[in-house]
């Protein structure tokens, strides 16, 4: 079995940004998402995430605990 690691807070993403010397623009545009959207999802814990680009971020960022699948494999499984 898997185990799942803690869901991080967003002070805790941020100050990993700043221990890894990184924006979160330059985080954004690696991962392919849109930086102001990681921006609201770090300013608002209280979002849920629970579908698209905010599920993706939330869970890379480690906001929460989920999956990540391609829409369009899931959609014809």
């Amino acid at each position: 079995m898997k185990q799942q690691q803690k869901v991080k807070k967003p002070a805790e993403v941020r100050a990993e940004f700043d221990r890894l010397g990184i924006s979160v623009a330059e985080w954004a545009r690696t991962h392919k998402v849109p930086a102001n959207l990681v921006h609201n999802i770090l300013a608002d814990p209280s979002r849920s995430c629970r579908r698209g680009a905010s599920h993706r971020i939330a869970v890379l960022l480690g906001l929460k605990h989920g999956e990540l699948v391609d829409s369009a494999a899931a959609v014809n499984a």
